[in-house]
């Protein structure tokens, strides 16, 4: 997004919450239009537009939006069939039935998501464990790790691209050092 697109933004945010901007100075300005066109340069303007236009349709508080909030919009319209926690678990659930035999067939049918969380060898374990505990414990278990996988995927996609680079670029000096 573009500083002129930026400005374009900010002017919808202004004609929505009219009373927030009224007493900003012009320098308060800029630097806001400067903070948003930074954090945003990697966003195309119309899913930008679309995320503050659902902020602002469904906004209840009267609040003009902070710069997280419309980038967690911006994930929901990107991604806007993601799973919960309970309908991956019945993914997993109906992939274990029948993973005694065909755990690697049934693992490579289920969404990248949950492939995070598990191996086909997981699979075939759960399969031959008590029905009661992989629908209690195991489920419980892997719905925790789905939603707190969820949320930071969530985090690290609402990242602007040079901060992901720079992160990418820490981990792999880290394993670097781990194995020289």
């Amino acid at each position: 997004m573009t500083k002129i697109e930026t400005m374009g933004v900010m002017a919808i945010l202004k004609a929505a919450y009219p009373l927030y901007y009224k007493d900003k100075s012009k320098e308060e300005l800029t630097s806001v239009v400067n903070l948003w066109t930074e954090l945003f340069a990697d966003d195309d303007i119309n899913l930008v537009k679309a995320a503050v236009k659902r902020h602002i349709a469904t906004d209840t508080k009267g609040f003009p939006p902070v710069i997280g909030q419309i980038k967690q919009s911006l994930v929901k319209i990107v991604e806007p069939n993601e799973l919960s926690e309970q309908e991956a678990w019945n993914l997993v659930s109906k992939a274990i039935r029948n993973s005694a035999y065909n755990a690697t067939e049934e693992f490579k049918k289920l969404p990248e998501a949950v492939k995070q969380l598990i191996t086909p060898t997981q699979l075939k374990e759960w399969s031959q464990m008590d029905a009661d505990t992989v629908q209690s414990v195991v489920a419980s278990n892997f719905m925790r790790s789905y939603k707190a996988k969820v949320s930071s995927n969530r985090e690290y996609q609402a990242l602007p691209n040079d901060i992901k680079k720079l992160m990418n670029n820490s981990t792999l000096a880290i394993e670097d050092n781990k194995n020289g």
